[in-house]
């Protein structure tokens, strides 16, 4: 089975400023993957290239074997695409936009559970410009799949969402996929991606410097155990670091955090505790998650 996208050595500039310098990937069908990077570093650009959006310099993109540039009639009907950023016009109701969306295509699908499934069904008759900004965020999706796609772009799917419409978007977005299409998930949160993820590309100064499911990438790190807990000021800082498996430790306040690796860290830290005799609470272990990975290769310092 041929990869539902294909892109190679796909490179993109605007005047002197290199966007995408050589990227190349494949997205298998049925699969969510997952596109993260820092701002600016060229993750947009090379998923609008894909969705044909844009005109790359250079390279080589199949979509469902198509030129999203060349054969860009044939492709529109069978992906769907919902921007970090959309508009409609202010007064159209929603209806009135599944409506207006559903005659573009030959193929659609009903919208009213598509507005039950995503929690709109309530703001059917509301104009554009009445809805909060999650609403019109949900109403995008909702407009990016009316045309039953094949393969669904989504950037930035979350934002402006609150906690339980974000988990409720989670759970449509593995449903969408479970119907056997592809979804290409562009997004600047890591729980995100390591949730959705069937495999993530990490792009950085217009390059994949990374790309793996979730788990490869995270066991790649080989990174720390982070043991929190709560303790007196001043709890014994030098017994914890004489224990061979704890690479540092640090206090805060009544807050101590122990970083270490291997399989008997927690009971070595655990039985130091006990033997230091003072009281301790909230112990709680965090292990390495994609965001640890997500800082490794791109750096701590914030971008523009």
């Amino acid at each position: 089975m041929s990869p539902q996208i294909e892109v190679e050595n796909l490179h993109k500039a605007y005047g002197d400023t290199v966007a995408v310098a050589d990227i190349s990937f494949s997205v298998e069908e049925g699969e969510i993957f997952g596109v993260i990077g820092p701002n600016g570093a060229g993750k947009t650009t090379t998923v609008e290239c894909v969705m044909g959006l844009r005109k790359p310099d250079s390279g080589r993109i199949r979509v469902l074997g198509l030129d999203p540039q060349q054969e860009r009639a044939q492709l529109i009907p069978r992906i769907g695409i919902q921007l970090q950023e959309s508009s409609l016009a202010s007064r159209i109701k929603v209806w009135e936009a599944l409506d207006l969306f559903s005659s573009f295509y030959e193929r659609t699908i009903p919208w009213q559970p598509l507005l039950d499934a995503w929690g709109l069904a309530d703001k059917r008759n509301a104009p554009y410009d009445k809805l909060s900004g999650g609403q019109k965020q949900r109403l995008a999706i909702v407009l990016a799949l009316i045309n039953d796609p094949d393969v669904v772009f989504l950037d930035e799917l979350t934002t402006g969402l609150d906690p339980q419409a974000r988990r409720a978007a989670w759970e449509s977005i593995k449903a969408i996929r479970d119907q056997g299409k592809t979804v290409v998930l562009v997004t600047h949160f890591m729980d995100e991606a390591e949730y959705l993820c069937d495999r993530v590309a990490i792009i950085d100064h217009g390059r994949i410097i990374a790309q793996d499911t979730p788990a490869g990438l995270i066991r790649s790190l080989d990174g720390e155990q982070r043991i929190l807990f709560e303790a007196p000021r001043g709890f014994p800082t030098r017994l914890m670091r004489s224990i061979p498996l704890v690479t540092r430790v640090e206090e805060d306040g009544y807050a101590g955090v122990v970083y270490g690796r291997g399989d008997g860290l927690v009971a070595a830290v655990a039985a130091a505790l006990e033997e230091q005799g003072g009281p301790y609470k909230n112990l709680r272990i965090q292990q390495p998650d994609l965001e640890d990975v997500f800082l490794a290769l791109t750096g701590r310092r914030i971008r523009d």
